[in-house]
């Protein structure tokens, strides 16, 4: 059991477990007049968690605390109010006109700009938790209208399910996808997100394929050339896990991952992840581990 499954079994009505993604294949399609562009991606949840906590605060007050149990320095470049937690509980106050506040206190787990979606996972759980806590019982459907407003990827994670995405990544179909194990590196840098998609050499015309087809195919990242040339640290972890499994880069980086049927066969290879990178093995989820 991990320090974070610990403390989740020993308080579970305290702490909450926001899980982060992988994109088994992201598929750039097109690019929308506005800017934004079409993708088709597979989201799998993975069970690599943030934990967050919540107090009501009747004054109706919306402020992160610090946690000295936080990863150092998980949290200190991102300034409170640009925290997609605290916007996330400012969206939904604003939205449903609920008078309480709350202090939000995150334990950071999953690598920031790493691909793998802790930020709008955070975002999302403390949509789906405080429309209890506060009672705003705004449901399913307008929290992930809300999470889009935060960011892309926030909506798969308020319907807590792996999915099917597409166009910017708001329209999901939940899928059933086999059981496996995944190795995840994390190179020791971050990749923004921007400065991928403002690429001028960025494939935006994979061809737009079915569920079914983006299920059964390998498919592959848009995003992996881009980041390749640019960021040699990110080449250099690919090029070593390609040595053992199939690599790929998730999001746009900077984590990749290497799939696997087996929780043993996904340990032997992390155990040589050379030691200047992190490296976790995580189950693959169905759903999300708090409901």
């Amino acid at each position: 059991m991990s320090a974070g499954d610990a403390e989740v079994a020993a308080g579970a009505s305290r702490w909450w477990r926001a899980p982060a993604k992988l994109n088994l294949c992201l598929h750039v399609v097109g690019r929308r007049p506005d800017g934004y562009h079409e993708l088709q991606t597979v989201f799998q949840l993975i069970d690599l968690c943030d934990l967050l906590a919540f107090e009501l605060d009747p004054t109706g007050d919306i402020t992160r605390v610090d946690d000295a149990a936080a990863a150092p320095g998980a949290l200190a470049a991102v300034a409170a109010d640009a925290d997609l937690t605290v916007r996330a509980a400012r969206a939904l106050q604003a939205a449903s006109g609920t008078p309480l506040g709350v202090r939000i206190r995150v334990r950071k787990r999953i690598p920031m700009g790493g691909g793998l979606g802790g930020g709008s996972s955070d975002a999302a759980t403390t949509l789906r938790v405080l429309d209890r806590l506060w009672g705003t019982a705004l449901g399913t459907d307008a929290l992930a209208a809300l999470g889009l407003g935060l960011g892309a990827d926030v909506p798969v994670f308020v319907r807590g399910r792996s999915a099917v995405g597409e166009g910017v990544g708001e329209r999901l179909t939940p899928v059933d996808l086999p059981r496996r194990w995944f190795l995840v590196i994390h190179p020791g840098v971050s990749v923004p997100t921007r400065e991928v998609f403002q690429a001028p050499d960025l494939r935006r015309d994979s061809p737009r394929l079915t569920v079914p087809q983006l299920l059964a195919g390998p498919g592959h990242n848009d995003c992996e050339p881009v980041v390749r040339t640019r960021v040699p640290e990110v080449a250099e972890a690919l090029d070593w896990l390609g040595r053992h499994a199939p690599a790929r880069l998730t999001g746009t980086g900077s984590c990749l991952f290497a799939a696997f049927d087996s929780a043993a066969a996904a340990e032997r290879v992390a155990g040589r992840v050379p030691d200047r990178w992190r490296a976790w093995v995580a189950e693959g989820l169905a759903t999300s581990p708090d409901p």
